[in-house]
């Protein structure tokens, strides 16, 4: 199958790889690093769930924000191998940046690296990948190139939460944040390796004409980013919060001048060039909901995970977990204590235990960390904790991270029966067009939260413990929305943007997804205010139903101007 592929496919394919596997090692720990309590074996930053939800929200915004950014600097100056180059070193920094303790400055200064970096490096790798299918014998397979690049997304983000889970358990965050830095670094090296055994990889990173009335980079500066920063300052520095946070005012004004540049961009487009980017940005406007739900993997599923699903390992798994790491201990409270408690909380768990639960709803006083009531001493408590390990003995718990696994790993093992189901349709010329694919990936990402819904209400919403079967649920299904969607957006891009702006528009689509990421962790923020979780759960399927309607609504037009401009579908 890889054979009739462009060989620089899978030098794109290892070079996006161990870039995203120092994204998702990051996302698999972020949420944990910043609620762990600055006085556990290895502090963390001590934050209540509200504040690392807006905090996560706002990074995953900015990180799919930045992009279109990127894309204007690769399109106009530098192009998009040495964007490429530049925002993976970045990022590295960024990471490794993350390692030094007990300092919020390197703490806030490594984010913002890893903003800047990943938006040259995110869209750029997109488009290099879409120019290599540029040539007729190659442009039919753009929607399995763009499966198959997916996969190499999801081979990094599925092995690096172990290597995360070791580190942060045996060494600390610091070896954790480091390895992901040290991922970038692999990511750099071989890309520069492939453009230097391939050729054709530096044939496509050429810069498209640009027509005399299309602004240069100085000017855009002036046009778009002053007053996207100036309106961004205005919404932080505003008395109250409008939406919710300083951080969601400052966001929410920063992307109103740029959603009118994109409409700019429409206004000014050539005729023939104006019904595609219109198609793309409506594709744009309505998967902003499917972000905004998938992206809760690191923040409410992340809670989910850690409080409310049983999470003990079988004697004969704690062999395998003890061979890699020391897992989670729980060791001061019986068992039936462990399993059905408030919120379904480890009460007692000693690396990660009831600060969580003070974390959760705040309803324990501040300090009162593992449970330790406080008309007791340190001494006293210690000899109580002693003596209840030897009555009940421990249970060892496998690591939160590792769920954000599971989705990753359904890509890997379903990227070949999706690539294989589509190529069945192809050859009886029944395919759906691309649009017509992001469609089902909509309906079907709004189905898998229903998942979620029928797990809250089973485990009590909240009171029992709930299977991991339920995480593989909702994961197995929503992974073949994602990659009806998520892939195919990156496709259509590259099919329908006019070649001169082909950056630009892709970094639209990441502008879609920073505005998704951004709901999410206001979504996320909410999570402690619903006492059922089921409705928190239905409110995410409401959402993704809704956009699915709109998105039926407008695909006939869709089909008919990707036929138009592009070829023949379904």
């Amino acid at each position: 199958m890889l054979k009739a592929h462009p060989k620089g496919l899978m030098v794109l394919f290892f070079t996006e790889m161990w870039e995203r596997f120092g994204y998702y090692l990051l996302l698999g720990i972020f949420t944990l690093y910043m609620i762990a309590p600055e006085t556990a074996r290895f502090p963390g930053l001590g934050m209540s769930n509200m504040e690392a939800a807006d905090i996560y929200g706002t990074f995953l915004a900015l990180v799919y924000l930045t992009p279109f950014i990127g894309g204007l600097i690769a399109d106009r100056v530098i192009g998009y191998r040495k964007s490429i180059y530049i925002g993976g070193l970045l990022m590295a920094a960024g990471y490794i940046g993350l390692a030094i303790p007990n300092s919020m400055l390197a703490f806030y200064l490594s984010l913002l690296l890893i903003i800047l970096g990943n938006g040259l490096f995110k869209p750029n790798v997109s488009v290099l990948l879409g120019k290599l299918y540029e040539r007729p014998e190659f442009e039919h397979m753009k929607d399995s190139g763009y499966n198959i690049f997916y996969m190499g997304i999801n081979f990094g983000a599925f092995i690096c939460n172990f290597v995360a889970a070791w580190l942060r358990l045996t060494y600390g965050w610091g070896w954790a944040f480091a390895a992901a830095g040290i991922g970038l670094i692999i990511s750099v090296i071989w890309l520069a390796f492939g453009v230097y055994r391939l050729p054709e990889i530096k044939e496509a990173d050429k810069i498209s004409p640009k027509r005399p009335e299309d602004q240069s980079l100085a000017r855009l500066f002036t046009v778009l980013l002053v007053p996207a920063f100036t309106a961004a300052a205005v919404g932080w520095l505003i008395p109250g919060d409008i939406f919710g946070s300083d951080s969601n005012d400052a966001f929410i004004f920063f992307t109103l001048p740029v959603l009118l540049f994109f409409f700019n961009v429409w206004r000014s487009a050539d005729k023939k060039e104006k019904a595609p980017i219109a198609a793309l940005l409506s594709i744009f406007g309505i998967v902003i909901i499917f972000w905004a739900v998938f992206h809760q993997n690191g923040s409410a599923l992340t809670y989910w995970a850690k409080n409310n699903t049983k999470r003990e390992l079988s004697p004969a798994m704690e062999k395998v977990i003890n061979v890699v790491a020391s897992s989670e201990e729980v060791s001061t409270v019986p068992r039936e204590r462990q399993l059905v408690g408030l919120h379904g909380e480890d009460l007692g768990t000693e690396m990660g235990g009831s600060y969580y639960f003070d974390n959760y709803n705040n309803e324990l006083p501040a300090g009162n960390l593992d449970g330790k009531p406080e008309d007791l001493t340190d001494d006293e408590w210690a000899k109580i904790k002693e003596e209840d390990h030897k009555k009940y003995g421990k249970i060892q718990l496998w690591p939160t991270e590792l769920q954000a696994s599971i989705n990753p790993f359904f890509v890997i093992v379903l990227t070949p029966l999706v690539v294989g189901f589509f190529g069945f349709l192809q050859r009886r010329k029944k395919e759906p067009s691309t649009p017509g694919k992001i469609a089902w990936g909509m309906l079907i990402s709004a189905v898998s939260w229903l998942v979620m819904v029928v797990a809250a209400i089973a485990s009590g919403n909240g009171l029992d413990k709930a299977s991991v079967a339920w995480l593989f649920g909702v994961y197995g299904v929503i992974t073949v929305g994602e990659l009806l969607l998520s892939p195919m957006g990156l496709s259509l891009v590259s099919k329908m943007a006019p070649k001169r702006i082909a950056a630009l528009m892709m970094g639209g689509w990441f502008l879609a997804t920073a505005i998704g990421n951004k709901l999410s962790g206001v979504l996320s923020g909410l999570w402690d205010l619903f006492e059922k979780k089921s409705n928190f759960f239905l409110t995410n399927a409401v959402l993704t139903f809704a956009a699915f309607a709109l998105i039926l609504v407008l695909l006939p037009w869709l089909k008919r101007v990707y036929n138009e401009h592009v070829g023949q579908g379904k």
